[in-house]
């Protein structure tokens, strides 16, 4: 019989005790680790303060100094990595800067850590390191990888340094930092549940042969790897040097105290910016496979995803975010695990509610969540597929957005007010042959900068940031020409982008890409197209959506030999300078967003159009001279000026635009008069909807969407049935 190992916690304890003891003093009191005075704060609180900044500081250093390890440019240029500190039973203590979504997965793979004995087997010790890609014990998707490593002070686990970075590929059935295609879970790439990588400080070679032969990018890989390891040493470094000066017993009662300190934070910060109430905001996406004959039989639908996100505030300042009603899960790469869809939660709270705060798992705690099994946010089968999880989640959590918006806005906090980020696509990920005979992989993460939601008092951020990382970048052009097979034939604003409003969205960019000096490449797009997930506030419109531009065979290398005008770009699918290059090849112009990998030649071009986001507030009420500005600069074209906000720009002997007051005031109140002719009572509408409803006259997707959500939530269908007061048998057909 094996000799169990000496446990590794406080007070002769292991850490599964310790972590059971905690949620158990949790349950009982509502506090952190039983914690109802936070003495070392209310003591010593200059003391106290020091010691966060210190801990904060060191993960923000060990960012800061660990990305330069890293070759990639999703890490190094976009800034896809994060850390976390941990208590010895996995939550988080102090967060660094970047994705913050994966601060709440690394807690969970922690936990699998401790629930799972792994004290006893594998073991952990000082030195020891743990790689995590699996969904299902704590991620969002597998190209998202962890190192985990243990902390110990004379032999007694103080807590976990953990950090996570977006890998380029990880060895899927589609190539690309977020895997299109794969529709189980055996096609997701390299799953490791919390596997020891490393002993002593030592990367393990049988692991990193193992890798290095798995994923398309081994570089990268193992650079990459690299990054997080010296992060989190650097990181257990500055612990160490903590524990040093303050002592052990100090450092123990200051990580307990800052986490409960943390929830009490959370709470009162509800109670400070929202109304109590409920809050409901449903959000879509559509994924059109009906037609992919390369996908098992089992994939090949055209889908609506259904997200109905109701929030619930209390008098006390409780958060309980449900989606009940969620539709199901599906036989795609779009699923959500519950630990993702926290993480999603994570991450917007950190952007709207606790920006400033000590940010940590106190605010978790705070927090609940309701995920219905079944859905597509919670499948609970072992064999979905998770490879581009975000695609779902980024629309789910917008409604958020809205909603604590709302609440805001009502509290009277208007600079506040946010109505969320456009969709961050078009993700475009490839793989091929390049023309020295070597494999390549990439992920074009130019859409780690889209269009910011407007706010009540200004225009959102034009092409700034993405929903899972608010200091995004959008990437030097050599940077990505270095990784990709395709040149930047330009890079530019997209014109009539964002959301119109009072204040419109951030706008989004466009690129335009040629495929260049390749033996073979193959490449696919994933992007919002006949839905749109981000709606406006207040009379605000949403943004523009996506569409798929592609030319082949085109002449634009011959141009470019004699020394002619190329294209640069296009500012509407209408007014595009690419349209005469075609030669006799093939023009693809449609909304069909999502694709699988399709084959790319020499001279083949594609517009990469990034999303705007959405406005507040109606259009007609912008100041004229805010519309004539975007004119100027090209964040409009003339047509909509006039068509969407009513402004009528006449241009000057420079060329300049300016504005008509006299024609524009005749032009909006035509506007107006149309509206009012367009216009039915909401009693009319509901009745010729019910009608509608009532005889299931919608698009199959849509009957399908429905009757998922009704399938999966009777609490849910019976809201719907009473809303449109309808039999009480009432269903869709499918699902």
């Amino acid at each position: 019989m094996a000799k169990l190992k000496k446990k590794i916690g406080w007070n002769g304890k292991s850490a599964r005790e310790m972590l059971e003891e905690s949620e158990e003093l949790f349950k009982k009191t509502g506090h952190y680790y039983g914690l109802e005075k936070l003495k070392l704060k209310e003591e010593d609180p200059v003391r106290y303060e020091k010691m966060f900044i210190r801990l904060r500081g060191g993960l923000v250093s060990a960012r800061e100094t660990s990305k330069n390890i890293s070759a990639s440019p999703i890490v190094k240029e976009e800034g896809e990595l994060c850390y976390g500190l941990y208590t010895p039973e996995g939550d988080s203590i102090v967060v660094s800067t970047g994705i913050m979504v994966h601060i709440h997965t690394m807690s969970d793979a922690i936990k699998y850590m401790v629930r799972n004995n792994y004290e006893q087997a594998p073991g952990i010790a000082p030195g020891d390191m743990f790689i995590n890609t699996d969904v299902q014990v704590g991620n969002v998707h597998t190209s998202d990888v962890q190192t985990l490593v243990p902390i110990f002070w004379e032999g007694e686990l103080v807590g976990w340094a953990a950090g996570v970075t977006q890998e380029l590929d990880i060895g899927a059935i589609t190539s690309g930092a977020a895997p299109v295609g794969p529709t189980n879970t055996f096609e997701d790439g390299l799953s490791f549940p919390c596997l020891k990588m490393g002993e002593n400080d030592t990367i393990r070679p049988d692991y990193q042969a193992f890798c290095e032969r798995s994923v398309r990018t081994p570089m990268y890989w193992k650079l990459d790897e690299r990054t997080r390891v010296a992060g989190c040493h650097l990181i257990r470094r500055a612990v160490h040097c903590l524990i040093e000066q303050e002592g052990i017993d100090t450092y123990k009662q200051f990580i307990r105290e800052v986490i409960e300190d943390g929830r009490r934070t959370f709470v009162n910060r509800i109670k400070e910016l929202l109304v109590p109430g409920t809050y409901r905001h449903p959000s879509f996406i559509d994924s059109c496979w009906a037609a992919e004959q390369r996908l098992s039989v089992l994939g090949r639908k055209d889908t609506i995803m259904h997200a109905p996100l109701e929030l619930k505030i209390g008098q006390d300042g409780s958060f309980n975010l449900n989606f009940e009603g969620a539709s199901a899960w599906g036989w795609h790469s779009f699923n959500c695990s519950p630990t993702a869809m926290q993480g999603g939660m994570w991450v917007l709270l950190t952007q709207t509610i606790m920006p400033n705060d000590k940010v940590n798992d106190g605010a978790y705690l705070a927090t609940n969540i309701k995920l219905p099994i079944g859905s597509w946010a919670n499948p609970q089968n072992p064999i979905v597929a998770f490879g581009h999880a975000w695609f779902y989640l980024m629309p789910a959590f917008m409604g958020l957005f809205s909603v604590l918006s709302r609440g805001f806005q009502s509290r009277g906090f208007v600079e506040e007010v946010d109505c969320g980020y456009g969709f961050p696509g078009n993700g475009f990920n490839g793989w091929g042959i390049d023309n020295y005979g070597k494999t390549f992989a990439f992920t074009t993460f130019e859409f780690s900068c889209v269009g910011c939601g407007a706010g009540m008092i200004k225009d959102g951020l034009d092409h700034a940031a993405a929903m899972w990382n608010p200091e995004g970048d959008m990437g030097d052009v050599e940077s990505w020409e270095m990784l990709e097979p395709f040149l930047y034939l330009g890079r530019r604003i997209k014109p009539n982008s964002a959301g119109p409003g009072k204040f419109r969205g951030g706008s989004g960019f466009e690129s335009l890409r040629m495929c260049w000096k390749v033996s073979y490449c193959e490449a696919q797009f994933v992007g919002e197209g006949k839905v749109f997930c981000s709606g406006g506030l207040f009379g605000g419109y949403p943004n523009a959506s996506g569409y798929r531009h592609i030319f082949r065979d085109t002449n634009v290398l011959e141009t470019a030999k004699r020394e002619q005008i190329y294209p640069i770009r296009e500012v509407s699918p209408d007014v595009s300078e690419f349209t005469p290059f075609v030669k006799k090849g093939k023009e693809i112009l449609d909304k069909h967003c999502v694709t699988l990998p399709e084959e790319f030649k020499l001279g083949d071009i594609f517009l990469s159009p990034q999303r705007g986001a959405p406005g507040v507030g109606d259009p007609l009420e912008r100041d004229p001279y805010m519309v004539v500005k975007d004119l100027n600069t090209g964040y409009v074209t003339e047509p909509y000026a006039k068509r969407v906000y009513g402004v009528i720009a006449r241009k000057d002997n420079d060329g300049k635009w300016n504005v008509d007051e006299e024609a524009t005031t005749h032009q909006r109140e035509a506007i107006k008069q149309q509206r009012s002719k367009c216009s039915v009572p909401v009693s009319e509408w509901l009745k010729k909807t019910r009608e509608k409803v009532l005889n299931k006259d919608i698009i199959s997707p849509l009957k399908n969407m429905y009757a998922q959500s009704m399938n999966l939530s009777e609490s849910w269908a019976k809201e719907y049935r009473r809303f449109w007061d309808l039999p009480e048998n009432f269903t869709y057909e499918g699902g």
